[in-house]
């Protein structure tokens, strides 16, 4: 069989083999099943794409705003087949802050088109004309003809591996998101470094409840099973912020063999089940169930394993993963048996070593990522472009097919991010900004170079104080650990405290403890800590901090705290 020059005319060839089998399963409020096969959504999606040939809108870009259902499968699918750049953003009705990002990359693509629902339209219009996009046309695609007229229209378009399919804006949890250009050919690379990675094929039904404008929701839960010809199951994100079990019911329900989430997604589960609710899961279809898109708790994973095990879940089933929508998705995924979490020096790694422990001293446990999948992977000094020897903590670059070559209309940025080259003279990497290291090919996260601390000399990572705070029992919730600027750098605190009612004494208690945890854990002084409400602390789709965001609102002194010892709020903290 000829290999397909883009990712457009293997589904295409894919849609036509496959057309009597089911393509998709999406899922309402409650669990029940909407069921599209190949043939029909191949239909609705050739109308959707006569619609956009009309408009000349091959080569350009579509931003698709909608709201998971099957319409918005044959709006990106309608995309690719026009030839146009698919854009999605987020759905019609989301915060306010959505709607700002969607009118954002409105402005930066300057895309003539937008693809959504009927009911949304009207609605997105009057947006688009507040914010100077009154020139976009709002297109329903559930009103197109569904007769199959309009798709007699179309015809497949002359494509190949260079052009960009899509536009996968960044989750924008260290900066402003940013539209990284996805070429066929990264498409192409990815589903084949996919398939080999999860043992995915045309049996497997692969779904969750990720966002379609996240990478992992887009490429991973609904692209890679219409490019093998398998089921997506696409399950409501709403249902999930409600009922985190809701993801698990829908999982054994309708048998997946492979989902994924973020660690927080896997931890709020393990927070919310009974034993009665476990009485009542059969995961034992699932094969395969990722953790990626934020830094992978070890503590999560094991956890996870052994209170779903009573539920069917089976051993060597969750796989620790990394990846980016720069390099479209995949870096690492652990094997189906992946090794026991790492055990390391707090101290050596606080110097940028993984080293064994020593006993009485403190430890750190580190999730491995696993093996490189399908690119190749270098821990790089960032000052010097060195490559570091095994063991050593470094930034992570990458390099492959699947990288992207940039992001739209940002060549500021593009040259930061890709296109590096080691001090050896090796071309062609992206600089994640993510800092690891590799020990027997295995990879390990630590944290972001942007978000590293230095406390005394001494690297902190956020993530590990946070998830010790967020393990420290009532009535704490979500933190973020951050640096603000005095004589000399300080360390500051932002602690959702649940319940209502507080004393200003059982606050001042509340803080101490959060101070008390961190000079345990890491021997860090802070410079005050913030008190704040439930749901202060921000977070991305995919519910990664948004930490930049959060030390500007801290900075600007925009939170609004229950209590605070830190300037500009010490005031108030008495």
């Amino acid at each position: 069989m000829t290999p397909a020059k883009s990712f457009t005319q293997a589904l295409a060839a894919r849609f036509a083999d496959r057309a009597a089998r089911t393509a998709l399963l999406c899922l309402d409020g409650e669990g029940d099943a909407e069921t599209s096969t190949y043939r029909e959504l191949d239909a609705r999606a050739r109308t959707v794409a006569a619609a956009l040939v009309r408009r000349r809108a091959a080569g350009r870009p579509v931003l698709i705003s909608m709201d998971g259902g099957p319409h918005t499968v044959a709006a990106l699918v309608g995309c690719l087949y026009a030839g146009a750049v698919a854009v999605p953003v987020p759905p019609p009705d989301t915060s306010r802050a959505a709607a700002e990002r969607t009118a954002a990359i409105a402005a930066e693509t300057d895309a003539a088109v937008m693809l959504t629902a009927s009911a949304h339209a009207p609605e997105l219009s009057r947006r688009l004309a507040r914010a100077g996009r009154s020139s976009v046309v709002c297109l329903a695609v559930d009103c197109l003809p569904d007769d199959g007229g309009g798709g007699d229209e179309w015809l497949p378009p002359a494509l190949d591996g260079a052009d960009t399919a899509l536009l996968q804006y960044t989750s924008g949890s260290t900066a402003a998101p940013r539209g990284v250009q996805v070429t066929h050919a990264n498409l192409l690379a990815t589903m084949e470094s996919l398939r080999t990675a999860l043992g995915t094929d045309e049996d497997s039904r692969i779904g969750g409840w990720l966002p379609l404008h996240h990478d992992l929701g887009l490429i991973g839960q609904l692209l890679h099973p219409l490019w093998l010809g398998a089921t997506a199951v696409l399950m409501p994100g709403r249902r999930f912020a409600a009922d985190p079990l809701s993801w698990l019911r829908a999982t054994a329900r309708h048998r997946v063999t492979v989902t994924a989430a973020p660690d927080s997604a896997y931890a709020r589960c393990l927070a919310a089940v009974t034993d009665d609710d476990l009485a009542a899961l059969d995961l034992s279809a699932l094969r395969t169930a990722v953790n990626a898109s934020e830094p992978v708790s070890a503590v999560t994973l094991t956890a996870f394993a052994h209170r779903f095990a009573a539920a069917g879940l089976r051993p060597g089933t969750l796989a620790a993963g990394y990846g980016l929508a720069e390099a479209t998705l995949l870096v690492s995924l652990a094997d189906r048996l992946p090794p026991a979490p790492a055990i390391v020096s707090a101290e050596a790694l606080e110097r940028g070593e993984l080293s064994p422990p020593m006993p009485g001293h403190p430890v750190r446990t580190l999730a491995g990522c696993g093996p490189a999948r399908g690119v190749t992977v270098r821990i790089v000094d960032p000052a010097s472009s060195a490559v570091l020897p095994d063991g050593s903590v470094g930034e992570i670059w990458v390099r492959g097919e699947a990288v992207a070559d940039g992001y739209w209309h940002r060549p500021l940025e593009t040259a930061a991010a890709f296109g590096h080259v080691t001090a050896a003279g090796e071309h062609g990497f992206l600089r994640t900004g993510d800092l690891g290291a590799l020990r027997d090919g295995e990879l390990y996260l630590t944290g972001r170079i942007k978000d590293a601390l230095l406390v005394d000399g001494r690297t902190l990572h956020p993530q590990e104080a946070e998830r010790q705070l967020g393990a420290a029992g009532a009535p704490f919730g979500s933190a973020v650990v951050l640096s603000a600027p005095a004589d000399r750098e300080q360390i500051v605190a932002i602690q959702e405290i649940r319940g209502a009612g507080w004393s200003h004494g059982q606050l001042a208690d509340l803080a101490e403890r959060v101070r008390g945890c961190l000079h345990e854990e890491f021997g860090a002084s802070l410079g005050g800590v913030v008190l704040v409400r439930p749901g202060t602390v921000r977070r991305t789709t995919s519910g990664k901090v948004r930490r930049s965001l959060m030390r500007e609102l801290y900075l600007r002194g925009e939170l609004r705290p229950l209590y605070a010892s830190a300037p500009p709020y010490a005031a108030e903290g008495g």
